[in-house]
């Protein structure tokens, strides 16, 4: 897998995530607790996010992505 699909990838949990945060926050707003939407709108939000961290750390395990080292010593 090529660096730019691991990073379209990504970009793409990140967008579905954003978007159904601003429907739960629609939803939210316009039925103003008489349905279940945004319940739902934020359990997916919830489920894409847990997913995303799981799938990041998969993909540092198995090698396919490497942390450029934020916090290690230089020395």
């Amino acid at each position: 897998m090529n660096d730019s699909l691991k990073t379209l990838l990504i970009i793409a949990f990140l967008i579905l995530i954003l978007w159904n945060l601003g429907a739960g926050l629609y939803y939210m707003l316009v039925d103003k607790g008489q349905t279940k939407r945004t319940v739902n709108a934020l359990t997916k939000r919830i489920a894409l996010s847990v997913a995303l961290i799981l799938l990041v750390i998969l993909a540092i395990y198995m090698g396919w992505i490497t942390p450029h080292g934020i916090g290690r010593n230089p020395g």
